[in-house]
């Protein structure tokens, strides 16, 4: 089933939740004329241990889902909460995976999936941080992640043995952090979690950031004996001569204050440069080849010339994973939105996502 992910809504309590499912999920659904639709939800930390805490409450959710014609197989467990704040930036990394904090969210969110499974969802999926940022960090860190994990595992195992639907963790690489790319991903991995509780969320923005081959990424992702449990459908910026005026002048209208945008620059030699903001790109990084910029663009809508989307390497990835046997969750992720330089309608943007992920991204027999 195709989803859309909630976070691009900023509601953080049950009320406001079902209010903004209410303002922007029907009328998508009703707008595509569906007698369902997926929604990835995220609730951040305080709601999803409200709801974990409280089994009528679940009912109640799970209930008007229902009501509404939603669906749900999965839930986006990266933002901890303040996901639309004035200013995120390095926040949305809190706490990391170091925290005690970070494991009793995502436990929460994995009792509150498993209540609201859709029916004919074969598992459900979580999606969550890549440890957290990449400063400061050292092996005390990486052995307290390996301690949490293990937990997830165990209780993800537990799950399971009393005979539920399985859920999964999906890790998901971002540039900057502890876990930067699907290699690292894998390579923290693949040692330390067992394959059938935890594996990796493609997030084909940050895939292309990266400028990693997307069918080289997926087959790494299996000879590691790894799977893709979800598919972040999403788009960022690329502009092939960010040295040029017109290009830089386009990219400082992306340059807002709210949402961290990496940057990654390709030099000739196949060399990879670093920023860790577009502002910072624009200052420090040469612009002698072609940019990618973590900026989630909408995936039916090019940007403005010189600027393109990196919407290829979306196309590219899920048709190297759906290759290899597999049938991931994939969540379209558009949470920016309301930080897009024209403000466009959210609801009608999100209909017209879906109706080009519909004819390009769905299998066949989805609920989309």
């Amino acid at each position: 089933m195709l989803s859309y992910c909630t976070n691009v809504h900023p509601a953080e309590d049950l009320e406001g939740i079902l209010a903004q499912l209410d303002g922007y999920a029907v009328p998508v659904r009703e707008s595509l004329g569906l007698d369902r639709l997926g929604v990835g939800l995220w609730l951040a930390a305080e709601v999803a241990a409200g709801l974990a805490a409280d089994r009528s409450a679940r009912n109640r959710l799970a209930a008007e889902l229902d009501a509404r014609g939603l669906a749900v197989q999965t839930l986006n467990a990266f933002p901890y909460g303040g996901f639309h704040n004035e200013v995120v930036k390095h926040d949305v990394y809190l706490p990391a995976w170091t925290s005690p904090a970070r494991l009793r969210y995502t436990m929460d969110c994995v009792t509150v999936l498993a209540d609201l499974l859709a029916p004919e969802a074969e598992y459900g999926s979580i999606s969550t941080l890549p440890l957290g940022w990449r400063e400061p960090w050292g092996s005390g860190e990486d052995l307290r992640c390996g301690i949490a994990f293990e937990e997830v595992c165990r209780v993800l195992r537990t799950s399971l043995s009393r005979g539920e639907r399985p859920i999964r963790l999906a890790v998901e690489p971002e540039p900057g952090c502890v876990l930067d790319t699907v290699a690292d991903a894998v390579g923290w991995l693949a040692e330390r979690v067992d394959p059938e509780h935890i594996g990796l969320c493609l997030d084909t923005c940050h895939l292309a950031v990266s400028f990693a081959d997307p069918a080289a990424a997926v087959a790494q992702i299996h000879a590691a004996g790894l799977r893709v449990v979800k598919v972040q459908a999403s788009a960022a910026l690329e502009v092939a001569d960010p040295g040029t005026e017109p290009a830089r002048a386009a990219l400082r209208r992306f340059a807002e204050p709210r949402y961290l945008h990496q940057v990654r620059e390709l030099r000739p030699s196949g060399e990879v440069l670093a920023a860790d903001d577009l502002p910072q790109a624009l200052d420090e990084l040469p612009a002698e080849g072609p940019w990618r910029v973590h900026f989630h663009v909408p995936l039916h809508a090019a940007p403005d010339r010189p600027l393109t989307s990196t919407t290829g390497v979306l196309l590219e990835a899920v048709h190297a994973v759906r290759a290899s046997g597999e049938e991931p969750h994939i969540e379209v992720e558009t949470y920016t939105w309301n930080v897009l330089p024209d403000r466009p309608e959210v609801a009608g943007g999100i209909a017209e996502e879906l109706r080009w992920a519909q004819a390009r991204l769905a299998a066949q027999e989805v609920g989309l």
